[in-house]
């Protein structure tokens, strides 16, 4: 399991959005995505 796959595996089972969970770090959507995606850590 990937860090990206757990990110969304720990937001989801919190039945948090992408943006909800964001939120909560003080970072964007998209950055949240991106971490998802494995694009970026």
């Amino acid at each position: 399991m990937t860090i990206g796959q757990r990110i969304a595996w720990i937001r989801k089972e919190h039945g948090l959005s992408q943006e909800a969970f964001g939120e909560t770090f003080g970072v964007s959507r998209q950055a949240i995505s991106k971490w998802e995606s494995d694009s970026c850590l």
